[in-house]
């Protein structure tokens, strides 16, 4: 499988408008029609793609532990109460990796917002002290690790502590998260050749992967 149906977004679309646990358990035959046996039939067909990009990373179709994200929101701690996600979304994170916060690739569809992604999100004070050390020792690799990238996510207004805030990459060393995003669109998601186009953003994005990863001790 290659592509996705209109049918997934149609579904994401009335979800967005019926956010609530009794449509959903009225419609729960369809999401898995729709939505989740979609996207782990594309999963399993992305695997030996990506094992040719990385053999370190995992392209799962399970529908529990797997690549794709649940539909479940974790509302514990938000002020939306919102029981489900309006969106799709699957993470192939390096096979060491034990959470979202892992080394990764990343696939998000929604209504109107579709792209890939890459990078480390959100990693941890030690994970990030370790990449910053990585950019400082090896700052031409860096460089060339992320030519022709447009590098996105949060960043701390000073520079972090230890590190010389005139240093020539303080922009990226000020970086908490380090994430490249390709964007793309529901007409490319429904396309023969989809799976084509997440392949070329992973490819374009593998060397500042390479990076990310060794630089937090894992193979690459």
């Amino acid at each position: 499988m290659d592509h996705f149906e209109p049918s997934l977004f149609g579904f994401l679309r009335e979800l967005e408008s019926n956010n609530t646990r009794d449509w959903f358990q009225a419609n729960k035959e369809r999401y898995r029609a729709d939505v989740q046996e979609p996207m782990l039939g594309f999963i399993a067909s992305f695997a030996e793609p990506l094992r040719e990009i990385s053999p370190h990373f995992v392209a799962s179709p399970k529908p529990v532990g797997g690549s794709m994200f649940r539909i479940y929101r974790d509302v514990r701690f938000s002020r939306d109460k919102s029981p489900y996600k309006t969106h799709a979304a699957a993470q192939f994170r390096h096979r060491r990796g034990r959470d979202v916060h892992a080394p990764g690739f990343y696939l998000h569809l929604e209504p109107g917002n579709v792209f890939m992604g890459a990078g480390l999100w959100h990693p941890s004070g030690s994970t990030l002290k370790s990449v910053r050390d990585a950019i400082v020792e090896h700052p031409e690799g860096w460089r060339r690790a992320t030519r022709g990238l447009e590098l996105s996510g949060d960043s701390l207004k000073r520079a972090p502590r230890g590190f010389d805030a005139d240093h020539p990459l303080i922009d990226d060393l000020k970086r908490k998260d380090f994430v490249v995003m390709t964007p793309s669109s529901q007409r490319a998601a429904c396309s023969s050749g989809f799976m084509d186009e997440l392949v070329g953003a992973c490819r374009r994005a593998s060397p500042m992967m390479r990076f990310l990863t060794e630089s937090v001790g894992l193979e690459f």
